[in-house]
C-alpha cells in the first residue's frame, strides 16, 4: 500500500482534478430528508440507478414518513418497487426498518453510523451515504467504483469495501474526508475504469501501484 506522503499527494492530485461536493447536494438519489435517502438507499441494492429512481418515486407518491409507510399493504409497496428488483425482499426490509425506526428512534433517523446500521436493512455503505450526503459529516462512503479505485491505486489493499472503508478511515488525511468520495467515485467513472482504465490519461499513474505492476 502506499505511505502517508504519497497518499496525501494522491489525495492532492484528485482533488485538483475531479469535482468536489456540489452546493445543496442532497441525499440518496437525490433525496431531501434522511428518511427517504435510507430507503432509497435500500432499494438501490443491485439496481441501476434509472430503476432506482423509478422506484423511489412510485414508493414515496403513497408514503414519505415511517407512519404511512407501515399503513401500506405490503402488496402495494411491492408494486410500486418493482423496477428496483427483489421487491418482496426489499419490502420486507422496508417494513422492518420503519418499525424498529419508530420503536427505538421514536422515527428519527440517527446521525451516527452506530445507529444506521442498529437498522434492518441499512449495512456500512448506505450509512455512510446517508451520513455523507444527508447528515454532511466526513466520511468516504465506499461504493463499487471507490472500492475498485483505492484497491488499484494502493490507497487501501482489501477485499470487501467494507474494509476498504475501515481503511479509508484510518489512512486518509483528515481534509480529504469531506470531499473524498466525489473525487474518488468521479475519477472510477472517467478514468479509473472497471474495463479498460485510461490509464494514459491518469493524473496520479506515477504513484498507482496497477499501473506499476501491470502496465508501465
Amino acid at each position: 500500500m502506499l505511505a502517508g506522503a504519497e497518499i496525501e499527494r494522491v489525495y492532492r492530485i484528485l482533488s485538483q482534478e475531479m469535482p468536489g461536493r456540489t452546493p445543496g447536494a442532497k441525499g440518496p438519489k437525490g433525496q431531501p430528508d434522511a428518511f427517504r435517502s435510507c430507503i432509497s438507499c435500500m432499494l438501490s441494492a443491485q439496481s441501476l440507478d434509472r430503476n432506482t429512481a423509478k422506484a423511489s418515486r412510485a414508493l414515496f407518491a403513497l408514503a414519505t414518513t415511517p407512519e404511512a409507510m407501515l399503513e401500506l399493504d405490503d402488496r402495494d409497496i411491492a408494486a410500486a418497487i418493482k423496477p428496483c428488483g427483489l421487491y418482496n425482499n426489499k419490502t420486507r426490509s422496508i417494513r422492518r426498518f420503519c418499525e424498529t425506526l419508530l420503536a427505538e428512534h421514536g422515527g428519527v433517523v440517527p446521525d451516527t453510523r452506530e445507529g444506521l446500521m442498529s437498522l434492518p436493512g441499512i449495512g456500512r455503505k448506505c450509512a455512510d451515504i446517508v451520513l455523507s450526503f444527508t447528515f454532511g459529516k466526513d466520511v468516504i462512503a465506499v461504493d463499487t467504483h471507490v472500492h475498485r479505485v483505492c484497491n488499484r491505486i494502493g490507497l487501501t489493499d482489501a477485499r470487501t469495501a467494507d474494509k476498504t472503508a475501515e481503511q479509508l478511515e484510518n489512512r486518509s488525511p483528515a481534509w480529504a474526508l469531506a470531499d473524498g468520495h466525489f473525487w474518488l467515485i468521479q475519477f472510477g467513472k472517467r478514468i479509473c475504469t472497471s474495463r479498460s482504465p485510461k490509464c494514459e490519461a491518469c493524473p496520479v499513474s506515477d504513484w498507482c501501484e496497477y499501473y506499476a505492476e501491470e502496465v508501465a
